[in-house]
């Protein structure tokens, strides 16, 4: 009994004499080695619940609301249109995953994808889509994005928060586009490069929406954007002003049919016997663009936030927004070549919200113009809101924060100035169509 415990004794204190040597010579801890790949995983989960006070021009079974529909009256004069509307609605529910990696051309490398159950059309409502997806390689002060992402004239650090899907659309340019963007900042200031194709949110024409009008044109659409940021994270605060330029090219048609014999019945022994047309197809190559400029600020201080923003500009359908382009002339009859012009859109949108934890109150307002073509056209019209003079738009909004748990309200009134459409693209002799859109969503944050 006395051998074991002097054994133990004796055991204890080497130990402690073996610690306290390892103490005395400091011997360092093994290094913990950066893992080369991570991935976090995020998203949330939303209901909408949405009441209107009329039908509405939007998709997805009401969800992306744009503005309220026009007048269309049945044989008693009534309004078929001033009919309320409900519905509820979760495929705004949205995953999404963070990817790091070991550096590559001595460059910080990350990837992104981001999806929700929002479908790519109408008929694909609560499939799954892809939002972002995009890789970067990240200097010290070059970054390099290639994939999908938020159009660059929509500026996600001064974006609208509205409780609504829409995001201030169409008063705000509302577009995901694959791309090729270039970004060189030097100190507060960045110079953006970006080259842009389009996928979900495309232009339209002779056949309706698609890409192939962009694509046919072989140059891709094309943005330059300068932004000044100043911020001081232990104050809370954060100046930010900027302007961008784009530049679209779109080719509406490959070829042109023209009718050399019209169509046309004989009778023969009481026979009717029919002939069809006799036509001819030519090639054709005339083209439409279109400049579109927009400016922007935000001034975020410790209890409050403010965001301001202008756009101008002309061939916008792809943005989400009124606009898009018609058929100036015939220039050749024999082969039906037609000639194009843009129509011009102007926009300004202000948003004042607090930066409370728990509660938080914003209010959006925006007013949005048709400014027309200024130059004779034949038509027809490819475009947003050929007949709408002006748009305007004021929401506000309050919601609490529980945790991951969110609950907000907001009030959206947003009204429509149909009118008629003159040899010039305005409108005149407009009047206003109203609407109220009452929503909630409710949300769970992972």
């Amino acid at each position: 009994m006395k051998k074991t415990f002097y054994s133990l004794l004796l055991g204890m204190l080497v130990s402690m004499f073996t610690q306290a040597q390892s103490a005395d010579t400091k011997t360092p801890a093994p290094e913990t080695k950066t893992p080369l790949f991570g991935f976090t995983f995020s998203g949330y989960v939303k209901t909408d619940i949405i009441y209107d006070t009329r039908q509405t021009v939007s998709s997805r079974d009401g969800q992306f609301f744009l503005y309220p529909d026009a007048v269309v009256k049945d044989a008693d004069g009534k309004d078929i249109n001033a009919k309320a509307n409900f519905n509820m609605l979760s495929i705004q529910t949205r995953l999404a995953g963070a990817f790091t990696g070991p550096d590559a051309l001595k460059a910080k490398t990350s990837a992104y994808i981001e999806g929700e159950f929002f479908g790519n059309t109408n008929t694909a409502i609560n499939s799954f889509r892809l939002r972002h997806a995009w890789v970067k390689l990240a200097w010290t002060h070059t970054e390099l994005m290639v994939g999908q992402y938020w159009h660059p004239m929509f500026v996600a650090n001064c974006a609208p928060e509205t409780v609504s899907f829409n995001t201030g659309a169409p008063f705000v340019v509302f577009t995901r586009n694959p791309q090729i963007r270039l970004s060189q900042r030097l100190g507060p200031v960045t110079f953006q490069l970006v080259a842009l194709s389009q996928i979900d949110f495309t232009s339209t024409g002779p056949d309706g929406q698609s890409s192939k009008y962009l694509r046919n044109s072989v140059l891709p659409e094309m943005d330059f954007q300068v932004q000044y940021n100043k911020k001081n994270e232990a104050k809370g605060t954060e100046f930010l002003i900027g302007a961008g330029i784009d530049y679209i090219l779109l080719t509406p048609r490959l070829s042109t049919e023209v009718v050399i014999h019209k169509a046309y019945d004989t009778v023969v022994d009481n026979i009717v016997i029919h002939h069809n047309a006799v036509t001819a197809t030519y090639k054709s190559s005339p083209t439409t663009d279109g400049i579109s400029y927009n400016l922007f600020a935000k001034l975020r201080l410790p209890k409050v936030t403010f965001k301001a923003g202008g756009f101008f500009g002309a061939n916008n359908y792809a943005f989400t927004m009124l606009g898009g382009f018609a058929v100036k002339s015939i220039s050749d009859s024999a082969r039906g070549t037609e000639q194009y012009a843009a129509v011009r859109t102007l926009s300004v949108w202000g948003e004042f919200m607090t930066n409370g934890k728990r509660w938080q109150t914003g209010i959006f307002g925006a007013y949005s113009r048709n400014m027309g073509i200024g130059e004779t056209v034949t038509g027809p019209y490819f475009s947003r809101g050929s007949n709408i003079d002006y748009l305007y738009r004021v929401s506000p909004r309050v919601l609490l924060n529980i945790g991951k748990f969110r609950i907000a309200a907001e009030l959206e009134y947003t009204v429509a100035a149909y009118g008629k459409t003159n040899e010039k693209g305005y409108v005149y002799q407009s009047s206003e169509i109203g609407n109220l859109r009452a929503l909630m969503g409710v949300y769970f944050f992972f």
